[in-house]
């Protein structure tokens, strides 16, 4: 085994705190940052689901999980150019429900016993900060509307 190899089964799925205090970020810097957290976020959903049995049951899991956080991810993108404040309210909408989605599937890898909840605890820890962040930056996009 190279050192480019890894054993995905022992992988550390776990993500660094990362609370940020967006209040003196400008909204590109907000929005950079979210992107790039995204993406991490789909990158560790993607390195679980390659340690994930060959069982029927958890490659279906594995490419819900595959499909809507790259959904939520690829979405972002989208919300960042957002010709209308409409338009971005939309799009974020979506980036939530996709992201809320990939919650709800690594919750169950670890209710059917396929992956150990320790595991999973960082991940998911900010899973539920970024849509924290989204859901309040939607709200914030709301008010601004009316």
């Amino acid at each position: 085994m190279t050192t480019d190899d890894k054993d995905e089964t022992n992988m550390d799925w776990s993500v660094e705190e990362y609370i940020v205090d967006y209040s003196g970020h400008s909204k590109s810097e907000f929005l950079d940052d979210i992107q790039g957290r995204l993406k991490k976020f789909m990158l560790r959903c993607l390195s679980v689901c390659r340690a994930l049995p060959t069982a029927y049951e958890a490659q279906h899991f594995s490419r819900q999980l595959i499909r809507s956080s790259s959904s939520a991810t690829a979405n972002f993108r989208a919300v960042r150019r957002g010709r209308s404040e409409k338009e971005y309210y939309a799009k974020l909408s979506v980036v939530i429900e996709e992201l809320d989605e990939s919650l709800f599937w690594l919750e169950t890898l670890v209710d059917a016993n396929l992956v150990a909840s320790s595991r999973l605890a960082g991940l998911l820890d900010e899973g539920y900060q970024i849509l924290k962040i989204l859901s309040k930056s939607r709200k914030t996009a709301t008010k601004q509307r009316e």
